[in-house]
């Protein structure tokens, strides 16, 4: 597995040793499995969570040597989809409550989901900003070329939750949430190619989770904030999949939500569970 780019070895070794302290209790026979023999962890995991998940996935494997965590990052709509169809999988961390409800009622949980993660939307536009977005209310000027996610993906839902609370906003107008849909030019399955279209400059603007705004990032996109009054808090929440390693799944589980884990995931541009950052 990947580490996190620009994670130093000092760190990582501070951030093993620290997980290993954090869930030494919780480990269990988990533990002493993945001592005796390899064993593989596969991750199904919402998109936005690809830096965070990089992070802990490479920390799980320091603490249990020999043991391999694979990932599939996709939007949380296709993974579900592909578990319903016997995708293998031992953890399945959405970014969206309706997606790990649907895996829920296909019988497909072990255990019940917990809100390990939540996260905000933001408008990120092109660096140089040839077509002038400078606020909310310039996604609604005609011409302007926006793209988003697709309403089945957990960031185009909530994205369409946002226009029409701003709608609902003075100094928007009750047409705001229509006039910026006309001005939709592409629905992507997945926010990671919403946010890439706008790095290419293929896009006015596009609406993608302030955590997908990394420093690397932020040198090529510009990013125009939500008040957070109006904004839409994201929940994501994780759960242990039926037939995979049940042992090692609630332990990474244990982890995601460990103080360990939650200083990851803040880290990453996303809030703690159950609070703001």
């Amino acid at each position: 597995m990947t580490s996190l780019p620009g994670r130093s070895a000092a760190r990582r070794a501070v951030g093993a040793a620290a997980l290993m302290a954090a869930l030494a209790p919780l480990m269990g026979s988990a533990w002493s499995a993945a001592h005796q023999q390899p064993a593989t962890l596969t991750v199904f995991a919402a998109a936005s969570l690809t830096g965070a998940f990089t992070a802990l996935g490479h920390i799980f494997e320091v603490a249990h040597p020999g043991t391999k965590v694979r990932f599939a990052f996709a939007g949380s709509q296709q993974l579900a989809l592909q578990l319903e169809q016997g995708a293998g999988a031992g953890v399945f961390a959405s970014a969206d409550q309706r997606s790990m409800a649907y895996a829920s009622t296909h019988g497909l949980l072990a255990g019940r989901p917990r809100e390990f993660a939540r996260n905000r939307l933001v408008v990120v536009v092109p660096a140089e900003n040839a077509a002038r977005v400078e606020r909310l209310q310039d996604l609604a000027r005609h011409g302007i070329k926006l793209v988003i996610a697709a309403p089945a993906v957990p960031a185009g839902a909530y994205t369409r939750q946002l226009l029409r609370t701003l709608a609902a906003t003075p100094g928007f107008g009750r047409a705001y949430d229509r006039a910026v849909l006309a001005n939709v030019v592409s629905e992507e399955e997945n926010v990671k190619a919403v946010l890439a279209k706008v790095q290419l400059g293929e896009a006015d603007a596009g609406i993608v989770y302030r955590s997908d705004v990394s420093p690397a990032v932020a040198q090529q996109v510009r990013s125009i904030e939500v008040p957070d009054a109006l904004n839409v808090v994201a929940s994501y929440p994780i759960a242990v999949l039926k037939g995979g390693d049940s042992e090692l799944a609630r332990t990474f589980v244990a982890l995601a939500m460990s103080e360990t884990g939650q200083a990851i995931i803040e880290r990453s541009g996303l809030m703690r569970a159950g609070g703001a950052r």
